[in-house]
């Protein structure tokens, strides 16, 4: 089946991959984001302004954002949950934002402290804002896929979500499979759907590999020719508002899958694996990510002496 020949991924793990863990230090998270600005990475996910009693990993974003080297290759993003959040990133610099909707209304009220349709009038005012200052918004509808309170999310209700941020100015769309309830098949139906009613709408998808299906799932939306994903270094990452919601796909995995398909992402893996190292020491535990402990496919290891010919 024919692939897209080129991937833009957008590295999430500085916000989506440290706000699950114990708080990192802010130098730790400097160091991290400066050192994945440096492996070809066009796209970056740097912080988000949320309130820091309710996510307080990320409680020094501006800090940290002053503080990054910036290199110009990269678009760095931020997330925010309401028009508050919107203005202190704007006002830290950012230019590129994501506001997060749930399409499930108990995530939402448990994420975001309100509904899923008190959110969703706000976006209007949101976006105006954004763009009356130059920015891109992009809408993430979180829960896309189902709820770990409300289980299985139809597939009309998430295009509902997606239709009022279209609606409302939304430059782009992504969906979020926020604990990793998502399987080809239902890849397949949302995208399949999004595109009939959205054409002309750029389309992200976010993955967590919670039940083992991340990488199937992204297969399955390239053959869709979706060609815009997040993936965070290390497989880090989760929700602190949905339970069970382990870590997103592995950047390295990803990059190390597409890299033996011939499908260019313009990440250097061993960069790459370089600062998944890094991260794991920065959070103090063993990541996910499997290609981090058994290297690309391509390493091999020393031939043992009693094999060798002529032993």
């Amino acid at each position: 089946m024919q692939v897209p020949s080129r991937v833009w991924l957008r590295e999430v793990g500085p916000r989506d991959g440290l706000q699950n863990e114990p708080p990192v230090p802010t130098a730790g998270k400097i160091e991290l984001l400066d050192a994945l600005s440096k492996t070809g990475l066009s796209r970056i996910e740097a912080v988000s302004f949320v309130h820091p009693k309710a996510i307080p990993q990320m409680g020094d974003a501006a800090q940290v954002w002053a503080a990054a080297a910036k290199n110009p290759n990269v678009t760095y993003s931020a997330l925010v949950p309401n028009l508050v959040g919107a203005r202190r990133a704007v006002e830290a610099g950012f230019t590129e934002l994501e506001v997060v909707v749930s399409a499930s209304d108990t995530h939402n009220r448990a994420n975001l402290n309100r509904t899923t349709a008190e959110s969703l009038a706000e976006l209007g005012p949101l976006v105006e804002y954004v763009h009356g200052q130059g920015a891109r918004c992009q809408v993430i509808v979180a829960t896309s896929w189902g709820c770990p309170y409300e289980g299985d999310i139809p597939v009309e209700q998430t295009v509902g979500v997606a239709r009022a941020a279209v609606a409302a100015g939304a430059d782009s769309l992504a969906y979020g499979d926020t604990t990793g309830m998502a399987t080809p098949t239902r890849v397949e139906d949302l995208v399949g759907r999004t595109r009939e009613a959205f054409p002309d709408t750029s389309l992200a998808l976010h993955f967590h590999n919670t039940r083992g299906t991340g990488l199937a799932n992204l297969l399955t939306a390239l053959w869709l020719g979706v060609t815009d994903f997040d993936a965070s270094v290390g497989g880090l990452g989760g929700c602190p508002y949905a339970p069970g919601a382990s870590g997103n796909i592995a950047t390295e995995e990803v990059v190390h899958m597409l890299a033996d398909m011939g499908v260019e992402t313009g990440v250097d893996l061993d960069l790459l694996l370089d600062v998944a190292a890094t991260a794991e020491r920065l959070v103090g535990h063993q990541v996910p990510s499997q290609v981090l402990r058994a290297g690309p496919r391509s390493r091999t290891v020393p031939t043992p002496a009693n094999l060798r010919p002529g032993q």
